[in-house]
């Protein structure tokens, strides 16, 4: 599928806003790609689709996680968390996007995960680091982004883990395994 196709059929199931959004984590991803060496017409594709099912109504995407092979543990978490995951099977059923790369990048966009993939990474920092986020702690993370992609995700994935904590809520899994996975990887350098 072609970047100006995936642009027709997401444009209007998202605001104004976060259609801006999705344009600029996708350029972003672009940047991040071409820096990282993971295919570009890849990233671009996963980037746009990632907030794809973001607006849908919540007993909506309550019933897909119930009736797809998506953990159902999931419905235990904040549905902030459902979007990624059940856009990622609605992208791969409906528009025959199968490739587990682009799947993945979509799936765990929000909360990362341990051995996420490079394509996977990239979409995670740009949907954190694009021009119009204005987060305590984006321009480290932005200036980290240039120079190492598994430092840039830790300071995400801390980033995320803190402000959750703060707010006194629940923590899906994923984001402690990334935490965990990309801190890991440090290690090992």
């Amino acid at each position: 599928m072609r970047n100006d196709e995936a642009i027709d059929i997401i444009k209007p199931a998202l605001t104004k806003a976060r259609f801006e959004h999705t344009l600029r984590v996708a350029d972003t991803a672009a940047e991040l790609a071409n820096l990282y060496h993971v295919s570009t017409e890849k990233v671009e594709l996963a980037a746009i689709f990632h907030d794809y099912a973001k607006f849908k109504p919540l007993d909506e995407m309550k019933q897909f996680i119930l009736d797809s092979q998506l953990p159902n543990d999931l419905l235990d978490y904040h549905h902030e968390v459902w979007h990624g995951p059940v856009a990622s099977v609605i992208v791969a059923e409906q528009f025959g996007i199968k490739d587990q790369e682009i799947s993945d990048a979509i799936r765990y966009h929000t909360t990362g995960k341990a051995n996420l993939g490079a394509m996977g990474m990239v979409v995670f920092l740009a949907d954190y680091i694009e021009p119009g986020r204005s987060i305590p702690g984006v321009d480290e993370v932005r200036a980290m982004a240039r120079e190492d992609l598994f430092h840039a995700c830790l300071m995400v994935s801390r980033n995320t883990l803190q402000f959750l904590l703060s707010k006194n809520t629940t923590i899906y899994p994923d984001s402690f395994h990334a935490y965990n996975y990309f801190l890991s990887q440090l290690k090992k350098a």
